[in-house]
């Protein structure tokens, strides 16, 4: 077995193989402080047929076991991938994929499992670096190490890989993948830290990355990694220089088009036209539909490069133009069509109570959510026919980037006590369809009436390089996503950035390149934020259609007697006033109702319960016993008072069954607290006095 450890922000990361999963390709256990993780790569002998793209695989999943807990659910084992672990996956995924040559097609899969969680290092940090050590050790062509780590922000100090316990007051949370003096990959989320904090993070990660790069180097120094790529191609010069000479023009021509689908028309005519000669050659075929592309992709870099002017000819800096239509949906809570250039979401607020909110079964805690944003990508925004299942990875990735863009403008649950829901429905997408998710989500919420006293907007930016000569996008098309080699999405208000997301398809990025991007990025989000202001600038008055939702605190002492026996008494409230309360262990009570009249006699109610009323209060009561001296009212579930005889009517009343019976509901007044603490009730005072 061979160990290599070094302390990293004080703890020490310790990579060890040949003890576990030896059959594996190449594997290796990894722990940072107590979290620990098994990484197993394995990659066929033979490369997959008819296929142009790397088929790599990366799954990470967390066993329950790792933090102590058994599984929540009827089955009470782990089963499907969750949100989070999906997140992870793809944060394994993204810094690795470009490290792997195009025409690698061998079917590759990376297996990361947390075995133990010691709730001070998150698992995520660790994920990166055990494939990154694993894929050392395989037969894959890996042009790494790579290695991840997290930047927070406390009381204004750079925290390299801070605990569970130090994020909870971080201003920053920023994980950065890297290869040694260079960033591969960000993402993180922040509370409006300026441009200038991101790039100090950046500094400071980057001195971390290359202390666990250098130690994976030692590392897979004791083994024979070595690999041969062989390159199967079959194309000739002479079939690429025919192509050249053919083609080269019309494809020139392809630039000058505005729309996507006629330019995507264009070209698909082009590229059947090429190929369609070299049908009978099964390998030679999709090598001449590749190079095709290739000139495309040549074509468009080097008018951006040399021209400065983009595939819509737009200028490097320019954001395409944006089109707002509030209120589109009228019984929904909130909703807003959001539409720049060929990229269009409808974003829909729906507003709860305190019973929808999200519960969370995870490997280091149980926990809710009151804040949701789903984010949906179907077939036909990009005028396509496609498989309908379940959510995919890309779906939960850019729902998840576009939640955490908007999670810091979120008012208090004091001052709001509502479950949000934003679904974001993508219904045209050319290029950053997440970033037009946080525009539309942002105005959503003001559409709604939701307390927040900003907007945020997103925008992505994109790259083109080559050597020193680089130019960077603002508001990138799809095309420019696709042949460029950078997708850079930053999302905040006009004070600052609330969340960020770094794609690259070359091996890494200089930081000089990345501080213009970011500095570019902010003047597009401000003149985004100003069409945004234009359509709606401060919040609506809550909808009609929105549930009636308010909160307030009791006694603790009180939670059991407004539950009652068996949970008699809340359900009494619930049943009488047609509400929803919800009661915290901090004594926080959260009433819900359909309007304002049933709010208010659901809070009396409570109120009734958890506290002494106060003389002159009115109650809707309902007779319980009947005595000689006068009835027993139940005016509170569990609370009972008397109305003596003398307090029935005007007039005099010799028996009280003359006037009541048990089960009567009627309407009663408190008059008096005696002495003893009493409560007396009169019916006679809420009706006019004869004369």
């Amino acid at each position: 077995m061979i160990k290599v450890e070094k302390n990293i922000a004080g703890r020490l990361l310790k990579i060890e193989s040949g003890q576990i999963a030896r059959q594996a390709g190449g594997s290796v256990f990894i722990t940072y402080g107590d979290t620990a993780m098994l990484a197993a790569v394995c990659c066929s002998s033979e490369p997959r047929e008819g296929i142009n793209f790397l088929p790599m695989q990366v799954e990470y999943r967390e066993k329950h076991y790792a933090g102590g807990k058994i599984p929540g659910g009827f089955f009470k084992r782990e089963a499907k991938p969750t949100d989070a672990e999906v997140l992870t996956s793809r944060l394994t995924d993204r810094p690795i994929r470009p490290l792997i040559p195009k025409n690698y097609r061998n079917e590759l899969q990376i297996m990361l499992t947390t075995m133990s969680y010691d709730g001070v290092n998150t698992p995520d940090v660790v994920a990166a670096i055990g494939a990154s050590a694993a894929l050392l050790l395989s037969p894959v062509p890996f042009d790494g190490p790579i290695a991840s780590v997290k930047v927070g922000l406390v009381d204004g100090e750079y925290i390299l890989n801070p605990t569970v316990e130090q994020m909870e007051s971080s201003d920053l949370d920023l994980m950065v993948t890297g290869k040694k003096d260079k960033i591969c990959m960000i993402e993180g989320g922040s509370n409006f830290v300026p441009e200038k904090t991101i790039l100090e993070a950046l500094d400071i990660a980057m001195e971390g990355i290359n202390d666990i790069v250098d130690l994976q180097m030692e590392f897979s120094e004791h083994f024979d990694n070595s690999y041969e790529i062989v390159d199967n191609s079959v194309i000739t010069e002479e079939v690429t220089n025919s192509l050249d000479e053919l083609y080269s023009d019309k494809i020139h021509k392809l630039l000058d088009m505005d729309s996507k689908k006629a330019m995507d028309d264009a070209y698909n005519e082009i590229a059947k036209e090429a190929s369609e000669s070299y049908k009978e050659d099964e390998k030679l075929y999709p090598e001449v539909k590749d190079h095709i592309k290739t000139m495309f992709k040549n074509a468009v870099r080097k008018s951006i490069l040399d021209k400065k002017v983009r595939v819509d000819g737009r200028g490097l800096a320019d954001v395409r133009q944006i089109s707002i239509v509030p209120s589109l949906l009228p019984r929904v809570h909130g909703s807003v069509l959001f539409t720049r250039g060929e990229t269009q979401a409808i974003a829909a607020l729906t507003l709860g109570n305190a019973r929808d909110e999200q519960i969370i079964d995870s490997m280091a805690s149980d926990y809710k959510k009151s804040f949701l944003l789903h984010y949906n990508f179907p077939p036909y925004c990009v005028g396509e026919t496609g498989r309908i299942g379940f959510t995919n990875r890309r779906e939960i990735g850019h729902g998840h980037l576009a939640e955490r863009s908007l999670k810091p403008i979120l008012p208090s649950s004091e001052e709001f006590p509502y479950t949000i829901r934003v679904v974001s429905e993508i219904t045209e997408s050319n290029g950053s369809s997440s970033m037009a998710s946080v525009c539309g989500g942002s105005l959503a919420m003001m559409n709604a009436g939701v307390p927040i006293k900003e907007h945020v907007a997103g925008i992505a930016m994109g790259l083109i390089m080559d050597g020193d000569n680089y130019a960077v996008l603002s508001d990138i098309l799809g095309t420019e996503d696709f042949l460029g080699d950078m997708d850079f999405k930053v999302a905040g208000t006009k004070d600052g950035i609330s969340a960020i997301q770094l794609d690259l398809k070359v091996p890494g990025l200089p930081m000089d390149v990345l501080s213009n991007a970011l500095e570019q990025a902010n003047k597009g989000r401000l003149h985004i934020l100003d069409e945004m202001n234009k359509a709606i600038s401060t919040p609506n008055a809550l909808s009609q259609y929105a549930p009636q939702i308010e909160s307030f605190k009791i006694d603790k002492e009180k939670i059991g007697a407004l539950i009652g026996p068996g949970g008699k008494n809340i359900k009494a409230i619930q049943e009488r006033a047609e509400c929803v309360i919800n009661i915290e262990d901090d004594g926080t009570v959260s009433v819900s109702a359909a309007d304002k009249a049933a709010l208010d006699n659901a809070i009396a109610q409570v109120k009734a319960v958890t506290e002494d009323p106060k003389v002159g209060t009115v109650f809707d009561g309902k007779v319980t016993k009947l005595m000689e001296f006068g009835a027993f009212v139940e005016f509170a579930p569990g609370r009972e008072g008397l109305v003596h005889i003398s307090q029935l009517a005007w007039e005099r009343v010799n028996k009280v069954s003359d006037v009541l019976s048990v089960g009567d509901a009627v309407k009663i007044k408190l008059f008096e607290i005696d002495k003893q603490g009493r409560l007396n009730f009169s019916m006679k005072l809420l009706m006019d006095k004869p004369e």
